[in-house]
Order: structure tokens, then C-alpha cells, then sequence
């Protein structure tokens, strides 16, 4: 059996973190920016901060129309469009609900990758991971208890689950070992940046004046939530497959539901702490693998094999 590398872990865990406070941070960024500002600066900001990574390790941004083709589609489905459906969903759903509506992605990722065959070591312990985990996010999120569940804002915040999902797949077999992992993931922010760039003049969604509490809000997303989390997902795809990096997503619900505790002063009764409990239990059968393959549901698939630095 194994559960993963303790760096693979400890990487797993400051990702969580780290992608888990960015619902925090985008909904303290619209109080004074419409959504598409919110993508276009914290893209670029963390683009900044990989290029200036990338230039102390001695890496170098890729070359040929062949790979930036790749990244144009990595970056709309990673970036561009998951970061605005987030924006946007959050203008009227709460950064919990957003956590929870992410944490659906490593549920689109495993139908993904069993489709266009790339899933490996796919198990029956860890397809019951899966469904436990998102059984513990249901118990959090208590659909039953809330209204307005299928809005528009939900479903943007759905379609962005499903965009990442699309993005852990093709990432894992088109970009996964073509160069430097701190050049590839700064190429792609400059080209989600772009990107999102475009829509700038149809960003028509009201904002409030614009305040410190925005800015930096926007600035911690840029800087943290996105550039440094885009380095340390490129590791975990090129570490243990598409499915199992986009597990990550079951514990962004437990980081925002904790965090909103204990900024907004939110109630953590029992039902969310169970919850929680089940979604890291959920997580962790994710994570088994077996030594023998032989009650695999399907073959594992070969993902390429990572030339990446470990920088």
C-alpha cells in the first residue's frame, strides 16, 4: 500500500491551503473589483512572481508555436475561464459554497479520465474514495437545508469545477515534461492573462468603490493563491496522475468552512465537523494504492513520464 511520498503530501496540504483561502480572497476582492479585474490581476501577478522563480532556477519560457498552442488551451480551461466563473459565482454565493462546488472537480476528473482512457491504478478503494469524499461534502454544504441552490452563481461555480478537471487531464498528458515546471506554469499565467484580457471591456458587473481591503485581498490572491498553488499543482501532476492531484479539491470545502469560522465567525456545528471528517477520510482511500492490480476496475493508463526539475 501506499498513500503518497511525504513531500508529495506536505505539498498536497499547503495547496489545499493555499487554494483554500483564495474563496476567501476573491470575495473580499469584489467588495471594490468586478470579477474579470479579479482574474486579469491576480493572472498576471501570479505570472510575475513564476517569472521571476523561473529566472533565479535557471529556466527559460518555451519555444514553438507546437507548445504555446498547448498552454493557450491549458490556460483558458485552468485559468481564464475557471478563475471569471469563480469571480462571478461569487458575487452571490458564499466563498463556502464556492469550495464545495471546486470540490466536485475530482469527481469530473475521474469520469474524464476513465473516458478518454488516461486514469491509472483505478481501484475499487479509491473510486469508493471518491464517492465518500463527495458524500462528506454534501454533509457540509446540507443541500436540503439551504434555497437557491441551482442559480446561476452555483452553476458558474459548477462549470468552474468542470473546467479544471478538463485542464488536470490535458495538462497530465500534453505539457506534464516539456521543460521546466516553473517556465511552463509562468508561460501559461502570461497566456491566461492575455486571455482574460479580452473580456476586460464586457466586464460589465457592478463593484463597490474600490478599498485596501480589495486591493490587498487581491494581491494575496495573486501572489499566493495563484502563482505559488500553480507551481505545486504542475508537481502533483507530474507526481501522481490527474485524478490524483484534482483530490486536492476535497479539502478546499474543510479550509473554507474553517476559515470562515474563524475570520467571519461562521457556526462549526457537529454536521460540518463530521463532514469534514468523511472528507478527509474520502481523501485518504484516494490515495491507496495497491501493490497488485489485480481487482483494478480498468487498466491503468501510462501518463507521460515527467522530466521535471525539482527545483
Amino acid at each position: 500500500m501506499s498513500i503518497g511520498a511525504p513531500g508529495t503530501l506536505v505539498r498536497m496540504g499547503v495547496l489545499a491551503l493555499l487554494w483554500g483561502s483564495g474563496f476567501l480572497w476573491i470575495k473580499l476582492a469584489l467588495t471594490g473589483l468586478p470579477p474579470v479585474q479579479v482574474t486579469v490581476i491576480r493572472c498576471a501577478l501570479g505570472a510575475a512572481v513564476l517569472l521571476v522563480l523561473s529566472r533565479w532556477a535557471g529556466q527559460h519560457l518555451p519555444r514553438g508555436r507546437r507548445i504555446w498552442g498547448r498552454l493557450l488551451v491549458a490556460a483558458f480551461f485552468c485559468n481564464a475561464l475557471p478563475f471569471a466563473l469563480f469571480s462571478i459565482g461569487e458575487l452571490t454565493v458564499d466563498s463556502g459554497v464556492a469550495g464545495v462546488m471546486n470540490a466536485t472537480t475530482p469527481l469530473w476528473s475521474l469520469l474524464i479520465g476513465i473516458g478518454i482512457g488516461t486514469e491509472r491504478r483505478l481501484t475499487v478503494v479509491r473510486v469508493g474514495g471518491l464517492i465518500l469524499g463527495f458524500a462528506g461534502i454534501l454533509l457540509i454544504f446540507a443541500p436540503w437545508e439551504k434555497s437557491g441552490l441551482l442559480g446561476w452563481g452555483t452553476l458558474a461555480l459548477l462549470g468552474a469545477g468542470i473546467s479544471y478537471a478538463i485542464a488536470f487531464a490535458y495538462m497530465g498528458k500534453k505539457l506534464v515534461g516539456e521543460g521546466g515546471p516553473i517556465a511552463i506554469s509562468a508561460a501559461q499565467l502570461l497566456t491566461a492573462t492575455g486571455l482574460s484580457a479580452l473580456a476586460l471591456p464586457f466586464d460589465a458587473a457592478p463593484a463597490g468603490p474600490l478599498n485596501v481591503t480589495a486591493v490587498l485581498a487581491v494581491v494575496v490572491l495573486g501572489i499566493f493563491g495563484t502563482g505559488v498553488t500553480f507551481y505545486l499543482n504542475y508537481r502533483l501532476i507530474a507526481d501522481e496522475g490527474a485524478t490524483s492531484a484534482a483530490t486536492v479539491g476535497y479539502l478546499l470545502p474543510v479550509v473554507s468552512v474553517a476559515l470562515g469560522a474563524i475570520v467571519l465567525g461562521e457556526d462549526l456545528g457537529p454536521r460540518v465537523l463530521a463532514g469534514m471528517a468523511v472528507v478527509l477520510l474520502g481523501v485518504a482511500l484516494t490515495r491507496y494504492v495497491r501493490s497488485s492490480a489485480s481487482r483494478s476496475i480498468s487498466n491503468p493508463s501510462c501518463q507521460p513520464s515527467p522530466s521535471v526539475s525539482r527545483s
